[in-house]
This record gives structure tokens, sequence and C-alpha cells, in this order.
């Protein structure tokens, strides 16, 4: 096998011809040169170094192999920037997923903010429900994932980090709005635009029709808010979205929202991630970043009071 102390022994001496700046260079003896420089000949079987009227020459065979020792402490070189930047966040890619809810509007703030502080980081985000992101954890195709808890895994950590508002929303002439605040139970039998299975809130919601024992008239099922909206706008139903989802259609009046009088409904999200698995050390940054915000305005409402009071020990770091 080819030893590598050996090879570079041989290449600090190809470059400069001389014992003793090959042994300044790597710190040791002029005798300690010309014995790796003997046991690398015999691995070889070949002279690399030939000396002629006091000075050093490479054979051929020495500066062929000189031209690959070149390339391989290049790539060495090279490799040690990478660490080093990849350790500074100069290099590398944060591998995050969460809702598509979420992807539009609560992750672009968040690493905005991420990326001013550490601009050469890549950001491969993926999008999905609550339980597709969570799931991904588990073949590595995310190393970190925010979004709601569909199902409890022994594997994952997850680290709550926020509390999101769940509204029922309504189209500006359906009926429900001039009832006012309405029962949970006055919704039997309305048509619902349901989030797709795996979804966080749709996991609330079905929860409330099961506690209320209420069938849930499902009008249609998909994880697209625009045509979620749209459906409620033509009041062919209501649907139950998160706030952030809708936060400038209700500001503009296109859709309201409807009061329950039993409770308002709150979805608990989390960062999720492995837990016997060290997290790769742009994602750790990623979370330290996080637990240290402080962006006021420039997140969604509720994120940065809930930061607050998150004590860095919550996120076991390794």
């Amino acid at each position: 096998m080819l030893n590598l102390n050996q090879l570079r022994v041989f290449w600090e001496m190809a470059k400069s011809l001389n014992f003793s700046i090959a042994a300044e260079k790597l710190c040791v003896t002029q005798p300690a040169i010309s014995k790796q420089v003997k046991s690398f000949e015999e691995f070889c079987d070949f002279k690399l170094f030939i000396k002629q009227r006091r000075k050093i020459f490479l054979t051929d065979e020495g500066k062929k192999l000189f031209v690959y020792a070149s390339q391989i402490f290049e790539m060495e070189r090279q490799l040690e920037e990478v660490i080093i930047g990849l350790k500074n966040l100069k290099h590398g890619a944060l591998r995050i997923g969460t809702t598509k809810a979420y992807a539009q509007r609560f992750i672009p703030p968040l690493l905005t903010v991420f990326q001013k502080e550490f601009p050469n980081v890549i950001i491969d985000l993926d999008e999905g429900s609550s339980l597709e992101m969570t799931r991904s954890l588990f073949d590595f195709k995310n190393s970190l994932v925010i979004a709601a808890k569909i199902e409890h895994h022994q594997g994952i950590q997850f680290v709550p980090i926020m509390e999101e508002e769940v509204l029922l929303i309504a189209g500006p002439d359906n009926p429900l709005l001039k009832k006012g605040a309405i029962n949970f139970s006055d919704l039997k039998g309305v048509p619902i635009v349901m989030k797709e299975i795996g979804s966080g809130t749709r996991k609330l919601v079905e929860e409330h029709f099961v506690k209320h024992n209420i069938k849930p008239n499902i009008f249609a099922q998909t994880s697209n808010m625009d045509f979620i909206k749209q459906m409620v706008k033509m009041n062919k139903a209501v649907s139950f979205v998160v706030r952030c989802a809708v936060d400038k259609d209700l500001l503009d009046g296109k859709l309201f929202a409807v009061s329950l009088k039993d409770k308002r409904l709150f979805l608990e999200i989390y960062f999720a991630y492995m837990k016997d698995f060290e997290l790769p050390y742009i994602a750790k940054k990623f979370l330290e970043f996080v637990v240290s915000l402080n962006c006021g305005a420039q997140l969604p409402s509720g994120l940065q009071s809930v930061l607050n009071k998150l004590p860095q020990s919550t996120i076991p770091l390794k």
C-alpha cells in the first residue's frame, strides 16, 4: 500500500531537490529525509533521484511520479480550504424541509437574515406536508425540518419553536359571517376544503371534529393554498388554514375569519431532526442562529416572543 508520508517526503524533496530545504519544510532531520526517500524507492522498485557533480536530479520515473504527487497534494490543500470554509460557513448547503405555507411566508424572512450573515451558504429547500417532511429525515434528504408533529417518532427530536393560530376562513358572502361567533357544531354539513392528508392543520381540525362528534363535509382536499383561497372566495366552501397564509387576504377584505365560540385553535410548530445522528455543521449553526434571533417585525407574529423564551439548552447541539 502506498505510504502517503513517504510520498510527501518525495514530493517536498522533488520540489527543492535539496535535502536541507525538504527537512526544514517537514520539520525533520536530513537523515530522516534520506531514509524515507530510500524506503519509497524500494517500494517503487526504481530510482527516483540521481546525484551528479554534487547536484540532485529527478529520474524520468521520478518526474512522472512528481506530476501525480503534485495533483494529490493540491487536492489536499483544496480539501483543507473546504474544511475551513465549512467550519466558517463559507461553503456548503443547508438542507431544510418545511410545509408549502411556511416555505412561502415563514422561511424567506428567516433565511434572508441568515444569509446576510452567511452569504455563501446554499439553501436547499424542500416542501411537502408536515408528515412528508418529518419522514424525509429518515433517508437524510433533509437535515432539519420546520413543521407540525403528526406522528411520534422515537428517533426524531422535536423542539417547539412557536404556535401558529389556525383560522376558519370564509368568503365575503358566506352565511356563517352573519352569525357572528359560531359553535363548532354549526359546521355540520358545511362544505369544507381540507388541507392534504399529512398536514398538521388537517390533523388539528380533524381532532376537533371528532371531539364534537361531527363528520366533516369535505368538498375538496389539497395542499394548494391558492386553490383553497379561490374556493373560499367563491363561497364554494370554508376552510381552516394557518393565519400566516391569509394575513394579506384578511387585510384586503378578500377573505374573512369566522370566530369560534368554543376556543381559538393553535398549531404548535417544531424544529425536527434525527436524535441519534450528529447534525451537519451548517444545520447546527442555523439552529443556534434561530435561538439567538432578534429580528422583530421581519418575522411572523408570535415567533420572536417564543424564541425569547426558548433556552439555549432546549436544543442539545452535539
